[in-house]
């Protein structure tokens, strides 16, 4: 399967490397004859204006122009009165449909992508019309008695549209995760705040597959670096949520010292230890690596131990730190990232450090100079 995916993914690069990049979009709108259409590009934060004509006495009009991959672009009559397609290069799109009421009187051939929008939209545009009027006629008879039965009847088929329309979207992303219309149905909203899709299973699939084909559109980069912190964000609650939840002992770390010897964080336990990371190429951790060091020299007979544990990937710049900044607690690291540390401790930032009770417990949480002082001081006292 993987073979065959990967086979998938060089088919599509050499036919978007061979394609010609001209294409055309024409068209005729009944009931415009003299108006002016605009043509511009829609790019993430705002709109390249492309071009703009006047429809002929038919209602006609014709625009040109070239891309390197599958691009967004509108059609506009004015603010209100648009709709977006996506095109390829060579494609010629042909689009039909009425002056007076564009954006839901339209039809369009010739390019597969702008076919797809103009499905999503159909499909959207009625299932939200669906949902606005279930809504009125909740909030007009919700203090009603005489229509509690139907109130019933209402709520169970606003979730029921709510669904076949989520449901729909996130198919179709399975269907087509190599076109661009995926990108435009992941963000697909209800209103403001609420996304028709709140899956990230089907943000990674369509992030992956359309990455690897469009790794310089900027549609893509931006749907997979937005997925990207999405992930970061999920496994971040799901840290938070187990460490909260448990209050057990902390993931054990091994790495090497060093002197290339195993240290193991839960070999300490039976002492209060101060779990840091930290990484010597970062300015912030050398400022604060003194600090650690003034304490541990304090406490480090009184059943206390720092276990640094550095991110570097930089063996002798790591080797100096220690040296320059008189760490004498275990350090350890893998000279590449110790990564699964890390990502099992949630680090998002340096430095950062737990406290861990005698039983390996987190009692504390990023403590810094006086704030740390305090706390062992009223340990140890």
């Amino acid at each position: 399967m993987k073979n065959a995916f990967y086979v998938l993914i060089v088919l599509f690069v050499f036919v978007a490397c061979g394609k010609k990049t001209n294409f055309t979009i024409s068209g005729q709108l009944v009931g415009g004859a003299g108006k002016t259409i605009y043509f511009n590009k829609l790019l993430i934060s705002n709109l390249l204006p492309f071009d703009s004509v006047e429809l002929d006495k038919e209602g006609k009009f014709k625009f040109k122009g070239n891309t390197s991959s599958p691009a967004f672009y509108q059609l506009k009559l004015s603010k209100n009165s648009f709709v977006r397609m996506l095109l390829d290069s060579s494609e010629n799109a042909i689009i039909k449909g009425s002056y007076q009421n564009f954006i839901r009187d339209y039809k369009v051939s010739g390019s597969k992508g702008s076919e797809l929008l103009l499905d999503l939209d159909n499909r959207f545009f009625q299932a939200k019309s669906k949902r606005d009027s279930l809504m009125k006629l909740y909030n007009l008879h919700k203090n009603n008695a005489l229509y509690s039965t139907k109130i019933e009847e209402w709520n169970a088929l606003y979730i029921k549209t709510t669904t076949d329309h989520t449901n729909y979207v996130t198919s179709f992303v399975k269907r087509n995760p190599f076109s661009l219309a995926s990108v435009y149905a992941l963000y697909q909203k209800w209103d403001e705040t609420n996304f028709v899709v709140n899956d990230l299973q089907s943000m990674k699939t369509a992030a992956s597959a359309l990455f690897s084909v469009y790794p310089k559109n900027e549609h893509v980069i931006a749907l997979y670096n937005n997925t990207l912190q999405l992930i970061k964000e999920e496994n971040s609650k799901k840290m938070n949520a187990a460490l909260k939840e448990s209050a057990v002992n902390s993931p054990n770390i091994i790495l090497p010292d060093a002197d290339g010897r195993e240290k193991s964080l839960w070999s300490l336990h039976g002492k209060y230890v101060l779990l840091h990371f930290w990484s010597a190429k970062d300015r912030a951790s050398r400022i604060v690596n003194p600090v650690l060091a003034e304490i541990y020299n304090n406490y480090k007979n009184r059943g206390f131990e720092i276990f640094m544990v550095s991110v570097d990937n930089d063996r002798v710049a790591w080797m100096e730190a220690i040296a320059d900044d008189n760490l004498s607690c275990i350090n350890v690291g893998d000279m590449k990232g110790s990564y699964q540390a890390t990502t099992n401790y949630n680090i998002q930032e340096l430095p950062f450090n737990y406290l861990l009770d005698k039983d390996g417990i987190i009692i504390g949480r990023n403590l810094k100079g006086p704030a740390l002082n305090q706390t062992l001081s009223k340990i140890f006292k």
